[in-house]
C-alpha cells in the first residue's frame, strides 16, 4: 500500500475497504470498536455496528442514557476501530462527535424490526436490572400492548456521528512491517503521510 496508490479522500478509500470487507465478513463487517472517555478522561470501549457514512460522518445509533450515550454527551470525543482479520486490515478513526437530527433517527428506527424497536423501548441500557426474566417480560408486555400500532422512537434513543479528524489505514504486513498510512484533517484538505509499524 503506497501513498500514490491510495485514494485521495479517505472516505473513497475507506469504501474500497469496507466492499471488500463486507465480501468477506459478511455477518460483522460493519462491527467496530468505539471508545470514549468521560470529561476526566477515563475511558472505555464497546463494539458497536455502523450504520451509515453520510456526508463524511460515520453514523451508529443507541440509547442517549446508556454509558457510551452519556460520555458522548459529556465528552464530544470518540475513536472507532475497524479490524477485519483475514484480510489484515484495519481502520482507526477518531474525531468530534454529534447527534444525528431527530429526523434521520426516526427514519433509521422505522426500518428497525419490531423486537428491537421493542428492546429499545424497555432497555435501560447500562443500568442494573434484577434479571433477564424481567427484562423478557417487560418486553413481551410492551409488544402485545403496542401490537397493532407504529412504534415510535424513543425520546432517549437515536443517532451519533463521528466527524473525523483522523483516519489511519493499516494493511497487516510479514516480519511486522505493517503499511500504516495516515489521513489527517488540516486547512480544509486531507493530508496524506505514512507512519512507521
Amino acid at each position: 500500500m503506497n501513498e500514490s496508490e491510495v485514494a485521495a479522500n479517505p472516505f473513497l478509500q475507506f469504501e474500497k475497504w469496507f466492499a471488500e470487507a463486507i465480501k468477506n465478513h459478511p455477518k460483522d463487517a460493519n462491527a467496530f470498536v468505539l471508545s470514549t472517555a468521560t470529561k476526566d478522561a477515563k475511558p472505555s470501549a464497546r463494539v458497536v455496528l455502523l450504520k451509515g457514512v453520510e456526508k463524511e460522518k460515520f453514523v451508529f445509533y443507541t440509547n442517549y442514557d446508556s454509558r457510551k450515550g452519556k460520555e458522548l454527551l459529556e465528552n464530544p470525543y470518540a475513536a472507532m476501530t475497524f479490524f477485519w482479520t483475514s484480510l489484515e486490515k484495519q481502520v482507526r478513526v477518531e474525531g468530534k462527535v454529534e447527534k444525528v437530527s431527530e429526523a434521520e433517527s426516526d427514519e433509521y428506527f422505522k426500518i428497525r424490526p419490531a423486537g428491537s424497536m421493542a428492546g429499545a423501548w424497555v432497555s435501560p441500557q447500562s443500568s442494573v436490572i434484577s434479571g433477564r426474566e424481567e427484562l423478557a417480560k417487560k418486553h413481551q408486555d410492551f409488544i402485545k400492548e403496542h401490537e397493532n400500532e407504529k412504534i415510535q422512537r424513543p425520546p432517549f434513543w437515536g443517532g451519533f456521528c463521528i466527524i473525523p479528524s483522523r483516519i489511519e489505514f493499516w494493511q497487516g504486513r510479514s516480519n511486522r512491517l505493517h503499511d500504516r498510512i495516515l489521513y489527517t484533517f488540516e486547512n480544509n484538505t486531507w493530508k496524506i503521510e505514512r507512519l512507521a509499524p
